[in-house]
């Protein structure tokens, strides 16, 4: 039997020092808050990827230290348009949802479309009806805006104005000074599962990249570029910018290299996170779990912030190779 797994990540780009706090807060409350959804020891008897992958990432949509949901990036009209994706290995259902305003939890959305199987992918205003007819509630316009999102349009717009078209636009809110834009970088929240049955669901939502013009679709919605799920090979949920991960189609590609040139989850992800920035310029990361259970984190970002729980222990990191620990506990 399978040993569960559940790894996320809360978005790749250039991360400032004082948001590394928030994120690794983030990061440990969405692992604690989905881990018994897909523990066999939650008191159902069985465990549920999907469950899990939809509350890890439920829990980031809620937090403004992610770009998803709450906290999600601005376009040129200084306005909220959200899009997620989910995806089970089983059966390759998934439900993929974009350009979504006013609602809260893209990423249940995005589960309502699967489980009715008519359709895969829905946006804009059918992606609208569909969440307000399935239980979804019509937020105030601009209640899912920030200050930060805000302040960080703003200086995107200063630097248009100075003639400077910044082509890898940011996907991380402003930090506490300014920062070249030099870096092509991204951010997202992902999730990928497997329970004790060997099923493998992943989830990916965002609010994509600030300054992007009204009715842009990112990478996250998209199969095989944002989201993949395929229990005979694996899961991969990818964060960065949009543009780069589409072209370059980053998901498939790393299972592609697991399947046929028999890498593990950790090598794939690095070689094709590596060929995608060395081809194309922009960075990006990916969470990757195999068919096995063993695990890939990789990224060629400044920073992506990822965690996984394991034997009882929390791991988590943002940087390079430091992996930060700590006993799990429930979260109440």
């Amino acid at each position: 039997m399978p040993r569960p797994v559940l790894l996320i990540h809360g978005g790749a780009g250039d991360i400032s020092d004082s948001r590394i706090a928030g994120k690794f807060a983030g990061i440990k409350q969405a692992l604690r808050s989905a881990w018994g959804l897909l523990s066999p020891d939650n008191g159902s008897g069985a465990g549920s990827a999907l469950d899990a992958v939809e509350a890890a990432v439920r829990s980031m949509e809620l937090d403004e230290n992610f770009n998803a949901g709450y906290g999600s990036c601005l376009n040129t009209s200084g306005q909220v348009e959200m899009e997620a994706s989910l995806m089970e290995g089983r059966d390759l259902r998934a439900g993929c949802i974009t350009l979504l305003q006013d609602v809260m939890h893209p990423i249940t959305v995005a589960r309502r479309l699967m489980e009715k199987q008519r359709h895969t992918f829905l946006g804009g205003a059918a992606a609208q009806e569909l969440a307000l007819a399935t239980g979804s509630e019509r937020l105030q316009p601009g209640a899912l805006v920030t200050e930060g999102a805000r302040f960080t349009l703003k200086e995107f717009q200063d630097q248009m104005a100075q003639g400077k078209d910044p082509f890898f636009a940011r996907t991380e809110l402003a930090e506490d000074k300014p920062v070249p834009k030099t870096d092509p970088s991204g951010e997202t929240v992902g999730a990928v599962a497997m329970d004790a049955s060997g099923q493998i669901v992943v989830g990916t939502s965002t609010g994509g990249i600030t300054g992007k013009w009204p009715g842009r679709i990112g990478d996250t919605p998209i199969l095989g570029s944002g989201t993949y799920a395929d229990n005979c090979r694996g899961g991969v949920s990818t964060t960065g910018h949009g543009e780069t991960l589409m072209r370059y189609n980053l998901a498939q590609r790393i299972l592609a290299a697991m399947e046929y040139q028999g890498l593990s989850a950790q090598a794939a992800a690095d070689k094709e996170c590596r060929e995608m920035t060395k081809r194309l310029g922009g960075t990006g990361g990916a969470i990757v779990v195999g068919h096995s259970g063993d695990l890939g984190i990789s990224f060629t970002s400044r920073r992506m912030a990822w965690g996984y729980v394991q034997d009882g222990t929390i791991f988590y990191g943002i940087e390079g190779q430091v992996v930060h620990q700590e006993p799990f506990t429930v979260s109440t």
